[in-house]
């Protein structure tokens, strides 16, 4: 069965740290670009970070250059999305989402989603 699961997710309190995982199954994980969105209440979901099939290539929303890393290990079926120096307007619910085609910073082409995992950032 097809499913991409998130988890992670958590209350952080400003300037904390968090790693989301993104497990991957029933299929091949390797041969999927992997973008990690996120959506807060009241807004549209966006795209935070993606990354290639291979890992090679990466891609980061402005809002968050310099403060999240997303890293793959294709072995292991697992992408990750460590997240430093959180804000509270980094709250919102995370969602994985794969693609069969890295699109870089369009975000485009993602056709198949986790279930999210919230992330709050509050003091």
């Amino acid at each position: 069965q097809l499913q991409l699961v998130e988890s992670g997710g958590g209350v952080v309190q400003p300037g904390g740290s968090l790693r989301l995982s993104c497990a991957a199954s029933g299929f091949t994980l390797g041969r999927y670009a992997i973008g990690w969105f996120r959506q807060a209440p009241g807004k549209e979901r966006e795209g935070v970070s993606c990354i290639s099939s291979s890992g090679g290539s990466t891609n980061y929303a402005d809002s968050v250059k310099g403060r999240f890393t997303i890293s793959r290990d294709n072995a292991k079926k697992l992408v990750y999305l460590q997240m430093n120096s959180l804000k509270p307007e980094d709250t919102a619910v995370y969602y994985c989402a794969r693609s069969t085609v890295y699109t870089g910073s369009s975000y485009q082409g993602y056709n198949y989603w986790g279930q999210g995992t919230q992330v709050t950032v509050s003091s």
